[in-house]
């Protein structure tokens, strides 16, 4: 048991006016610890113009310029990835509450917040470490956050043709893809865009990362599961002379020539989970696997 308060940083959704209701019941939970709260700016301001709520200016932070014992992702899987993407270095534990639509990832319901909260402070909380991907380039910089929770994408730019983009493994050439685009998904992403492709899925505790052509020119491009020591070199060439690197969808141009490495990041990302979460329940309720599709 924390023998000193326990600060929590809050992330959410500011375009969710309704569902963001649900931060009353997770405030009025901390505040019975006497937890310590800071909101990641935008939100902030988005919950003081729609609520009256007791946080104070003071307690806001920007990006990743904040120090806290757990994460707070209030609103969907976007949501969580935003949160993801500013802990990733920190190894700070995310709660994500599901307030938006899928929740693969933020699949705690709002109501059992004060039972996940109650585990934190008996130390009996359950943390599940997801593999995380980081990309490096050669040839030109990336502004933002290197890391991902889902995949990381190479896709044409928009009213662009197809670009080809040429793959190696371990330095070994493996194909040359005559496509969209090009997914590189961890299994905790291996239900997203991934799946959205054709892609297989990758139970969260596999060692695996899988390539996934978006839109192939040949049929016999398919998805590639390898392990996640590997590292993945891509090169493009592109009629534009130009492409788009998506990094958990927060996507950013990059120009021909520039030099793709994908690796797993020396770190995961940890994630709690309520107790008796099965992973396999999940996908067969998101999935709706041997729902009758006829009702």
């Amino acid at each position: 048991m924390p023998t000193t308060p326990l600060r929590f940083a809050l992330f959410g959704n500011e375009y969710q006016a309704r569902k963001s209701l649900a931060i009353e019941q997770v405030l009025n939970s901390l505040a019975k610890r006497k937890a310590e709260v800071i909101v990641e700016r935008k939100y902030l301001n988005f919950l003081l113009s729609h609520f009256h709520l007791p946080i104070g200016a003071d307690k806001a932070f920007d990006g990743q310029d904040f120090t806290a014992d757990f994460a707070v992702s209030l609103g969907g899987d976007g949501t969580l990835l935003t949160a993801a993407s500013c802990v990733a270095e920190k190894q700070m534990p995310i709660v994500g509450i599901n307030v938006g639509r899928l929740g693969f990832l933020a699949d705690i319901a709002p109501e059992e917040f004060p039972q996940i909260i109650d585990e934190i402070y008996a130390g009996k909380v359950r943390t599940e470490r997801h593999t995380a991907i980081e990309i490096q380039t050669e040839g030109e910089p990336l502004s933002g956050i290197p890391y991902a929770l889902n995949d990381i994408a190479l896709l044409k730019r928009d009213h662009a043709s197809m670009i080809s983009i040429n793959a190696a493994i371990d330095r070994m050439p493996v194909a040359s893809y005559q496509a969209d685009g090009l997914i590189v998904s961890t299994p905790t992403g291996s239900t997203a865009y991934n799946l959205s492709n054709g892609g297989p899925i990758m139970a969260p505790d596999t060692a695996n990362l899988c390539l996934t052509p978006v839109a192939p020119h040949s049929l016999t491009l398919r998805p590639i599961v390898v392990s996640d020591q590997s590292e993945i070199t891509l090169t493009v060439e592109s009629r534009s002379h130009n492409f788009l690197v998506a990094i958990d969808g927060r996507s950013e141009p990059l120009s021909q020539g520039t030099v793709v490495k994908i690796r797993k990041a020396p770190f995961p990302i940890l994630i709690v989970k309520r107790s008796g979460h099965q992973y396999f329940d999940t996908l067969r309720t998101k999935l709706m696997w041997g729902a009758d599709q006829r009702q």
